[in-house]
């Protein structure tokens, strides 16, 4: 695996993650109480980037090590996570 191609995976991973961790621990403007004018209800409520950036960071390079590890290290592809998986045949009449 190439820098370049492990870069553009471990990019795809950390905005994937990066969705997947937003929520987490976000509070709203209507769970503080204080909502302000011009703003719906549901905007988050002293919205900080960082925590959640490190966050996303670490989650991502946890997950590209483990891909790295299975792909790389390990020699598996695609080819042969497919080939594990059970053949699903339609049982009928």
């Amino acid at each position: 695996m190439g820098i370049g191609t492990a870069f553009a995976i471990y990019f795809i991973i950390w905005w994937v993650v990066l969705f997947t961790v937003l929520p987490f621990s976000a509070r709203s403007q209507a769970d503080e109480g204080e909502v302000i004018l011009g703003t719906t209800h549901s905007a988050p409520a002293n919205f900080r980037f960082a925590p959640i950036f490190w966050r996303t960071t670490l989650v991502s390079g946890v997950v590209f090590g483990a891909y790295f590890l299975v792909t790389v290290v390990g020699g598996f592809t695609l080819d042969d996570l497919i080939a594990m998986s059970p053949d699903f045949k339609p049982t009928g009449n």
